[in-house]
């Protein structure tokens, strides 16, 4: 996925872009308004900061809202109601105030994007939960899942688990971007907590999903196969 970063702050920029590019995203940096008005190669979402030298970043968000659909999350230190309010009405997509980690970005990139791959043209109704093959559905909005209509009663950490696993069905994942996503980034103990929480979701809901260990790298989820969740309401 790529990703435009509108940041003049070198420090900030520097720690998103190596965050990011450890999870796979392609970053393309600059540093003003006019420079990200200006960048002509594709890019698939805009991470953009509101302090910018040379223009309000509420005008950048304006014009590249005028100009087209690709999500748009502000990065800001302005915590203020307000600008967050104005900065949604001009088109943002989402709002993250500074101080943020790495994980919540991420977090905030997949789930506009989710919304924006799920919007059908010229329709108004909210994406409703996820499907996945015949068994499994997992409300996000909500938290919840469930297996052949009937709720599982997941832990917390087993839930965050399977959600995030569940973003990129057939994608192997490592041990250290799980760990990373679903725990903490300065996670530096023993991962033998992931291999409990991976056995728990295996037992829970074995009729939905296959989790299959990769010796020495993570873990990859699939998909029971049997029919498809695109007639899910």
């Amino acid at each position: 996925m790529r990703v435009l970063l509108v940041e003049d702050d070198e420090p900030v920029a520097q720690s998103l872009r190596r965050g990011l590019s450890r999870y796979g995203f392609e970053v393309a940096w600059v540093m003003t308004g006019a420079a990200a008005l200006e960048h002509c190669e594709p890019y698939d979402v805009v991470l953009l900061d509101l302090g910018l030298p040379d223009t309000d970043g509420l005008d950048v968000c304006r014009a590249m809202r005028e100009r087209g659909t690709v999500p748009i999350i502000v990065i800001s230190a302005r915590s203020d109601e307000t600008d967050r309010v104005v900065g949604l009405e001009l088109g943002a997509d989402d709002y993250v105030s500074k101080p943020f980690g790495v994980r919540e970005v991420i977090a905030r990139i997949r789930a506009v994007m989710r919304r924006a791959q799920a919007r059908p043209i010229g329709a108004e109704a909210e994406k409703g939960p996820d499907r996945y093959g015949p068994h499994l559905t997992i409300d996000r909005k909500a938290a919840r899942v469930y297996l052949g209509g009937e709720e599982v009663a997941l832990a917390p950490k087993e839930y965050d688990l399977l959600a995030f696993l569940a973003e990129e069905p057939g994608a192997l994942i490592s041990r250290e971007q799980i760990m990373e996503a679903v725990w903490d980034a300065n996670w530096f103990g023993p991962t033998k907590t992931l291999d409990v929480h991976v056995a728990a979701l295996r037992r829970k809901l074995k009729e939905a999903i296959i989790i299959d260990a990769v010796r020495g790298v993570g873990f990859r989820l699939e998909v029971v196969p049997g029919g498809s969740g695109d007639d899910a309401p």
